[in-house]
């Protein structure tokens, strides 16, 4: 008697284990839709859905094996999930980048660049130049760069624009910052976009002048008598401290002093996920404004099928969705599946080629996109 009720209590464990996951991965494909004052929970659901996705597939595969007509929870839950999935996840072979630019198309690079080394500037110099070797292996025609460390005024600035003018090759840009947010005496800290193609109007879009993550940025470019707007954005990032993200690698709850920790890691998880709707919601209409072919490039601090992705995205089109392969994460800290950098285009544009650089130069990786006006 034991060994058949034994069984059948792991059967029962396991199915409703595998439902749950199922429930689980449909919150997070779908947890945008949810506009609650409690919505912000659905965000952690999100940034799991690639770890929902594989504990489904395994689910499957045991199935499959043992008792294949339980194989239909998982096939059910993909069917229904499969097109939100389809934004995290690209099942095509990788196709190699290539350097040469095509006189017709726009090289765009998106790129958090972690205060460009001026933190380990003393100690690693030699980061700071291979960030702008790397740079200038790409050749883009627009780079829009966030958490830019940088001085406009002071000549002996170790980060002076002038000096990335000439190293980059790039004849114009644009910087935006707060004044109130200096990152010391001589740096300001911002968001920055260097062009190669003339630059004929410039414009900061401020939706609160007292938070850094809710100052954004656009460009009106020229090139072949056709004009295009840039928009750069980052939004609300986590501010997880050393402290947070130790704890998050090797969380546990042992004592009074961890749970302290877990609720200032879920506080801030919280603050960021509401903090991005507001903002995703203001620059959606910012964007809609515009009067020429769109291009929105930047660190949304948030995972496809998210809020601020869905919002900001909507009627555009994501580079990688179209041309990248893979998971294609951009960050390199917290999780290996993190894609939070995005270059988004509207239809009016042919998408080339898109590709992200494995390069640990900052704590994201650069990305890169070919775009080609349509004529059509």
């Amino acid at each position: 008697m034991a060994k058949p009720f034994a069984r059948r209590a792991t059967k029962t464990i396991l199915i409703c284990c595998n439902i749950i996951t199922a429930l689980c991965l449909f919150v997070a494909c779908y947890g945008n839709y949810f506009n609650t004052r409690f919505s912000w929970i659905t965000g952690l659901f999100t940034l799991a859905s690639l770890y929902f996705f594989i504990v489904l597939i395994g689910f499957l595969l045991f199935w499959l094996f043992v008792k294949p007509a339980f194989t239909l929870i998982g096939i059910l839950a993909l069917v229904i999930c499969w097109a939100p999935l389809q934004q995290t996840v690209q099942l095509r072979i990788p196709e190699k980048f290539i350097f040469k630019k095509s006189e017709l198309g726009i090289r765009l690079m998106s790129w958090n660049v972690e205060h460009f080394d001026i933190i380990e500037h003393k100690t690693h110099p030699e980061k700071k130049q291979q960030m702008l070797q790397l740079i200038n292996e790409m050749q883009p025609d627009i780079a829009c760069f966030q958490e830019m460390v940088a001085s406009d005024s002071a000549t002996h600035a170790i980060n002076y624009l002038p000096d990335f003018l000439t190293q980059l090759n790039m004849p114009d840009y644009f910087y935006t910052y707060n004044k109130k947010l200096d990152f010391d005496s001589k740096h300001r800290f911002g968001i920055i976009i260097f062009s190669k193609l003339p630059i004929i109007k410039k414009e900061t879009v401020i939706l609160d002048s007292k938070n850094y993550n809710s100052i954004f940025q656009f460009v009106d470019v020229v090139k072949n008598n056709d004009t295009f707007r840039i928009f750069n954005i980052h939004l609300q990032s986590l501010k997880f401290s050393a402290d947070n993200r130790n704890y998050i690698n090797d969380p546990t709850l042992s004592d009074e002093t961890d749970i302290e920790k877990s609720k200032n890691v879920l506080y801030k998880f919280k603050i960021g996920f509401i903090k991005r709707r507001l903002q995703s919601d203001f620059i959606k209409k910012v964007i809609e404004q515009s009067p020429y072919p769109t291009i929105v490039c930047g660190d949304f601090n948030d995972v496809p099928n998210s809020y601020a992705y869905n919002t900001i995205g909507k009627g555009l089109v994501n580079s990688f969705t179209k041309k990248g392969a893979g998971i294609g994460n951009t960050f390199n800290g917290i999780s290996p599946t993190l894609r939070i950098d995005n270059i988004f285009c509207d239809k009016s544009f042919d998408i080339m080629q898109y590709g992200t650089i494995k390069k640990n130069l900052s704590d994201h990786f650069p990305i890169v996109a070919d775009l080609a006006p349509n004529k059509n």
